[in-house]
């Protein structure tokens, strides 16, 4: 176990370095630009968010995670699968290309025709380092993803930052996604310093495709489940409308999926390395989820709590509509840990189908309640998605219980106390909101209250002292 926590406090260290250090710099990025684009800027990316995501699962395949799973992979996986990767980008980009015109006229946007076709050299872009990314996960090799995505954060926002101030709108957006992209390749290339040989095995091939297809079919569904929201917004109201929606996802989105993100990449490589010992397995999935609950619920909470002031503070007034869609997606993403280790413990133990299975049942479910909810506006459609956030941990939970004896009331038990305390602790901050004190009074009184109420509950909690440790030992290597 020794070996593990210290595999974990490693990878976790720096995909945590890695995360909040790029997503950091990258907010407050973000915050320059909205301070310098409008609403409209943003929701006119957005239209188009959803082909470009279906691009990209469909980019990967799920060979990605193929290959982190495979803990015996030659140079003949790696080839076969870069070629794969690189064939469907190119063929991506040339019906992204294609259908450019019609896309812009489904929105009534001409823009748009130009920034598919910019945008859709970017997903080639991006293919011929899928699998360079995936060796450096594989390796648990964090630190270096960690630069990589600094640097390429960092230099790319300045590009945004320089158009946007020179008046370039929307394509300031483009632009420095498509740069983000290429430094990001170049970088991968030099680090890993692995390149494909001219080999394709059709056995890996079969390998890698009979555990990814399935994931392919599962993130396919979950990719048109998350961008169904903005195509609908963006064809059935405003450009501004949809900027202030994604805006507050986007702000939300920030701390949960961030450390979710951290939790997935860490866990699935290292889980993957127990996969055989059961019970090791499940012992080491519920210290995830007490230790991540304890955090992510307090933060969201009190993201939630103090969203008005904060979103004032950030980036002006101009944005205060998306301060109702920053609360709702604060509720709606607290539980995507619990949903996402569920169904990493799925993938350890090569179970895709049943994550295919899963997918079809939530997202046949999420779809419908979207659609019934677009004739009551854009907050029904938000609210949509928070409620379905909840059926999903039901159903995500089915089959650890099943198959580990885990099932949805046993888990709620590992994280129903975090749950509460981080709601009462929050009250305070939330009712300093209503008052009529300075924006940043508000955050800092709030925050402080918060933190020390929060602190105060749960000061003799053993995961939290273990958190503590945690961050302590960190801190002290070197």
């Amino acid at each position: 176990m020794g070996e593990l926590k210290e595999k974990t406090l490693s990878g976790v260290k720096w995909s945590a370095i890695g995360r909040f250090s790029t997503q950091g710099i990258g907010f407050l990025i973000g915050l320059i630009l909205a301070r310098l684009l409008s609403p409209s800027d943003y929701g006119v990316v957005g239209m188009v968010g959803i082909f470009f995501a279906i691009a990209q699962t469909f980019i990967d395949s799920g060979f990605g995670s193929a290959l982190i799973r495979k803990n015996d992979c030659t140079d003949t996986d790696y080839s076969t699968a870069f070629y794969f990767n690189a064939v469907v980008g190119l063929l991506c980009c040339i019906v992204l290309s294609v259908a450019a015109p019609f896309i812009a006229d489904f929105f009534n946007t001409p823009i748009l025709a130009d920034i598919v076709v910019v945008m859709s050299i970017n997903m080639f872009i991006g293919s011929l380092s899928i699998v360079q990314g995936a060796r450096l996960t594989a390796a648990i090799d964090f630190k270096s993803q960690a630069k990589i995505g600094l640097a390429t954060t960092i230099l790319s926002g300045i590009v945004g930052i320089a158009m946007a101030y020179n008046g370039f709108g929307v394509w300031s957006l483009v632009w420095q996604g498509l740069f983000a992209t290429i430094l990001r390749t170049i970088l991968l290339l030099f680090v890993t310093k692995w390149y494909p040989k001219w080999q394709f095995s059709k056995e890996s091939f079969n390998y890698l495709f009979n555990f990814g297809s399935k994931i392919l079919t599962a993130s396919l569904l979950h990719t048109v489940y998350c961008n169904l929201t903005t195509l609908i917004i963006g064809k059935y109201y405003t450009a501004k409308d949809l900027g202030y929606y994604s805006r507050g996802e986007s702000m939300a989105s920030l701390p949960s999926t961030n450390i979710t993100g951290i939790l997935q990449s860490v866990t699935y490589p290292i889980l993957s390395k127990i996969q055989d010992d059961d019970k090791r397995l499940i012992d080491v999935y519920r210290k995830y989820i007490t230790i991540t609950s304890l955090v992510i619920f307090f933060g969201m909470f009190l993201m939630a709590a103090l969203a008005k002031p904060l979103i004032v503070t950030l980036i002006t007034d101009k944005w205060l509509n998306s301060v109702i869609f920053l609360q709702v997606f604060c509720f709606a993403l607290m539980f995507d840990h619990i949903c996402q280790l569920n169904l990493n413990i799925l993938y350890v133990k090569g179970r895709s189908d049943l994550v295919l299975r899963l997918e079809v049942i939530k997202k046949t479910i999420s779809i419908s309640m979207i659609v019934a909810a677009i004739p009551f506006g854009v907050l029904a459609i938000c609210l949509a998605r928070a409620i379905y956030t909840q059926i999903a941990v039901v159903i995500n939970t089915y089959y650890t219980g099943k198959l580990f004896g885990l099932g949805y009331w046993a888990q709620v038990r590992d994280f129903i106390k975090y749950l509460l305390f981080s709601a009462l602790s929050v009250l305070p901050a939330f009712l300093l909101s209503f008052t009529q004190l300075n924006s940043i009074l508000v955050l800092v009184l709030g925050a402080s209250s918060a933190c020390a109420i929060y602190w105060f509950m749960l000061r003799r909690d053993p995961n939290l002292k273990e958190v503590l440790s945690l961050l302590k030992s960190s801190l002290n290597r070197k």
